[in-house]
């Protein structure tokens, strides 16, 4: 055990708590907690947008995944989960942010009634729970690996979730964003850092280039196939839709200064995201040349455990006190707005309509004890989860929300056509649809003939459509018979 490395991750955590109790003494209401009082200059907004998605997949997921299947079997996530920020930058940003919203949900109680709001909110909550799993799982890795096993992956998921969980119940999102800032300018710092050095153990970067090279590692469109086509758009197309009607994604956007700042800092994050993501895969990839078989056997059979094996075992301690302070950053940055997230939305769309006419005051307090509720039961879910992969995890988080939420928002706001009406059936042929391809309901071959979420998206999307203009084409004939019966219309 490098008792040196461990104090020095300990301070680390001892900083960012201190950091969360500072934000804390400038939370006044809940817009402060929620969204920072929508103050943040760009770039804050840049460094927690980017942050939205560097998390524990992205150092640990993602390289293995590439190493193993190239950029093909990496398309969800970075290259869906960037366009997702470039998108929310382009096209919803600016209109979102003139709205004055708290939370995503309160666009679907504007939009289409108390009904889609709360459904939605239900279904944006619900997605969180892979998605935050996935950070805790990496955490109790974390720490299980830095005692060298003295501590358990699961005493190590509790103790990193306290670490976390403290400085986001005090300082809300204005403690995640300065975090975030801190934490992404250690995390670029520390990877540039190791992945230079990772070069030079492998001989040079052109043996790592040669390396992906060789075993076709950048080829990144499927067969061609209709088949292996359509999972592949489904891959691309689940993190970059599902995951635009998400809270934390709308936390970070919405905490800007102004809608101009939104809109860029959305759009840098997201092209940030996609480019740096491509650090950890080199390093990843060096580690092959470097460990040989040994590297591809723990990336097939312990994939998590790859990097940190390969910095243990082969750099020096400030490289592992780099690495180790960049890997606490992305997973931390991460989970901190990904527990203050749904906990708001439960505040905000769901409990406010249980009990209206809250105070302010009472919103702040009910927004903390849910943020410790909502850990506690991801907390548990992750623990039984465990032996899950960390990639797995993520990408399974955003398929209810790409189904039952995307389509109702993107059409709220674009179709002025779109009904109360219309939003119902888009949500229930969405789900129902995605539903009818699990493999325990439709059976094996409707499962793994076509992705089921973008059956239940093609669903949502034509739910819509005909439950706003039914509707509209019913009560057109109605007045037109009227009309030619001589009665007034109305």
């Amino acid at each position: 055990m490098n008792t040196t490395l461990i104090t020095f991750v300990v301070l680390y955590l001892l900083g960012t708590l201190a950091i969360g109790v500072w934000a804390g003494t400038r939370v006044k209401n809940t817009a402060d907690f929620a969204i920072a009082g929508r103050r943040l200059p760009l770039a804050m907004v840049i460094t927690t947008t980017f942050a939205t998605w560097f998390g524990a997949e992205t150092v640990m997921g993602i390289p293995a995944k590439f190493v193993q299947g190239g950029l093909n079997a990496i398309v969800e996530d970075p290259f869906g989960a960037g366009t997702c920020l470039i998108l929310v930058g382009v096209f919803f940003a600016a209109r979102l942010y003139k709205q004055n919203l708290l939370t995503i949900g309160d666009f679907y109680r504007q939009r289409y009634g108390r009904g889609i709001e709360i459904f939605c909110s239900i279904a944006i909550i619900l997605s969180y729970l892979g998605w935050v799993a996935a950070q805790i799982t990496a955490l109790g890795l974390v720490f299980s690996v830095l005692t060298n096993g003295a501590m358990s992956e699961t005493a190590g998921m509790i103790v990193g979730t306290l670490a976390v969980l403290v400085y986001v119940v005090v300082g809300g999102f204005l403690a995640v964003a300065w975090t975030d800032f801190i934490q992404m300018i250690v995390l670029v710092v520390g990877l540039a850092i190791i992945a230079v050095f990772s070069a030079e153990l492998a001989g040079g970067a052109g043996a790592v280039f040669d390396l992906a090279s060789q075993q076709d590692l950048w080829k990144f469109f499927p067969a061609p196939t209709f088949t292996e086509i359509a999972f592949f758009i489904a891959a691309g197309l689940t993190m970059m839709l599902g995951s635009i009607p998400q809270q934390d994604v709308f936390q970070r956007v919405m905490s800007a200064k102004d809608a101009g700042t939104a809109q860029k800092g959305a759009v840098i994050g997201g092209v940030s995201y996609i480019l740096f993501a491509f650090v950890p895969m080199f390093i990843v990839a060096a580690a092959v040349v470097v460990m040989g078989n040994s590297a591809m056997e723990l990336a097939k059979n312990d994939y998590q455990r790859l990097l940190p094996t390969f910095i243990l075992t082969k750099m020096p301690l400030v490289m592992q006190i780099l690495f180790f302070g960049a890997l606490l950053s992305a997973i931390k940055s991460t989970s901190s707005a990904t527990l203050l997230a749904p906990s708001t939305s439960f505040v905000e769309n769901i409990l406010k309509n249980l009990r209206p006419g809250m105070t302010d005051r009472e919103q702040l307090l009910a927004m903390r004890f849910t943020i410790v509720a909502f850990t506690a039961i991801v907390l548990a879910y992750a623990i039984a989860m465990k032996g899950t992969s960390i990639y797995d995890l993520v990408s399974s988080a955003y398929q209810v929300t790409l189904v039952g939420a995307f389509v109702p928002l993107v059409m709220g706001i674009y179709w002025k056509r779109a009904t109360t009406q219309g939003a119902i059936c888009s949500v229930a042929a969405g789900i129902a649809v995605w539903v009818l391809f699990f493999p325990q309901v439709g059976g094996e071959a409707l499962a793994e003939g076509f992705p089921g979420q973008l059956a239940g998206l093609i669903a949502a999307f034509l739910g819509m459509i005909a439950g706003s203009l039914a509707p509209q084409k019913l009560r057109n004939r109605h007045e037109a018979v009227k009309h030619v019966a001589g009665l007034p219309a109305r």
